[in-house]
């Protein structure tokens, strides 16, 4: 199986949009790997995680063929995860060709996103309900689509909404997928998670070595979930560990990350890594 960061940072970018920190005036001098997009990941080339406003961009620099994907989970309704106005262009008027139906997961307030955005006068000669079909996701939900088994957890993120991260089952390998969310799970997310055995963890690390025990993690906080993952026997020394979803306010560079990272046996992610475990 093989995963694909194709964006790998939070909501503002990075560097981001606006800013002048020190953080950002590096990334915008060293480039490389120090340059983000908004989180976006593409599982075995087939299941999409969310679909942030880059994902236009990221289809282009990858060489993705949107119209054959038919499988969209979104983790909530931030708008760095969820730009659904695009999803318009699935509609044979702007795109033609496309292949079958996309089945779209996420809450109510994704739902809600979406209607908001597709259900407007402009688009009303344009319908989606033959290409894009919305299902309203549950934490607790298992999900059957195109030989994925899909598994919804609760997000300890905005409380305004029924956030999910999830846990993805194919061809006997287990992925937890867990953006964005902090470190204060839910006993129903923890009973979720200590049922498997994970092949790979990709795991929030917005806030650098900050901490502030919710909403999102820090790196004593992703420490912290890997060794309760480890005790529970969900994690051992074959699984691959990964960080994920990096802001400029972490106040650490892609080469702190990563040195930070090598002396435990942790990735880094940066746009277009690709992990095949």
């Amino acid at each position: 199986m093989k995963i694909l960061y194709m964006g790998t940072a939070a909501a503002e970018g990075w560097p981001a949009l606006f800013c002048s920190c020190p953080i950002c005036t590096h990334a915008r001098k060293a480039g490389g790997h120090n340059l983000r997009t908004r989180t976006q990941a593409l599982l075995d080339g087939s299941l999409l995680i969310d679909f942030p406003p880059d994902t236009y961009g990221h289809a282009l620099r990858y060489g993705l063929d949107l119209g054959k994907i038919h499988t969209l989970l979104v983790t909530h309704s931030h708008m760095d995860h969820w730009f659904p106005a695009d999803l318009i262009h699935r509609h044979e008027h702007f795109g033609h060709g496309t292949d079958g139906v996309l089945e779209v997961y996420g809450n109510e307030a994704v739902e809600k996103e979406f209607r908001d955005n597709i259900l407007i006068d402009r688009f009303k000669n344009h319908p989606l309900d033959s290409v894009v079909h919305f299902h309203i996701t549950h934490a607790g939900d298992c999900i059957q689509s195109e030989g994925w088994e899909i598994i919804a957890v609760p997000a300890d993120h905005d409380k305004l909404e029924e956030c999910l991260f999830y846990i993805c089952k194919k061809d006997g390998k287990t992925v937890l997928y867990g953006h964005d969310t902090g470190c204060d799970l839910s006993r129903e997310a923890w009973e979720l998670l200590k049922r498997e055995k994970f092949d790979l963890v990709s795991l929030d690390a917005t806030l650098g070595m900050r901490t502030i025990g919710r909403y999102h993690m820090g790196l004593p906080e992703v420490e912290m979930v890997l060794r309760k993952l480890t005790e529970y026997g969900c994690v051992d020394r074959h699984t691959v560990k990964v960080i994920n979803h990096f802001g400029h306010n972490g106040e650490m560079t892609h080469e702190q990350l990563t040195a930070w990272g090598a002396e435990r046996g942790i990735l880094v992610s940066y746009n277009g890594m690709e992990v095949e475990f």
